[in-house]
């Protein structure tokens, strides 16, 4: 009966948090991403992926219900910076190592290691293809 008992406390704590509440546990990290975007997350893990890397980290606040604040970007970009997310409404993002372009709020937008902006009818034009064979606009 005792070592019953002491398996379940030993299971139950696994599961349930003993003396902290949620609010406590999660703490938000937020960073300015080199393209100029803001980075909010729970970890440092893989912040700033697909834009450029992490220029700078903010403070790690702990939540209680209200959203953190992002850093604001910097007055003047440094020269160096990539593309921003987004080269604006109608445009694609053409992959110019494989003559592919991606559409925006697809996984490879503005993410490839060569490539650049242009309008659909532009990157069809140079040959061009789209991503698994579906345009952007119909």
């Amino acid at each position: 009966m005792r070592k019953s008992l002491l398996s379940l406390v030993l299971i139950a704590g696994l599961f349930l948090p003993i003396g902290a509440s949620k609010a406590q546990d999660t703490n938000t990290v937020t960073a300015t991403c080199k393209d100029g975007t803001a980075f909010t997350g729970t970890k440092r893990s893989g912040a700033c992926r697909g834009h450029g890397g992490v220029q700078s980290w903010g403070t790690a606040a702990t939540t209680t219900g209200l959203a953190a604040t992002p850093p604001a970007p910097t007055a003047s970009p440094s020269p160096r910076t990539a593309p921003s997310p987004g080269g604006g409404a109608g445009q694609v993002w053409v992959n110019t190592a494989s003559k592919v372009y991606h559409c925006p709020g697809t996984r490879w937008y503005g993410k490839t290691k060569q490539g650049s902006y242009m309008s659909e009818a532009e990157a069809k034009a140079q040959g061009a293809r789209p991503d698994h064979g579906k345009a952007c606009t119909s």
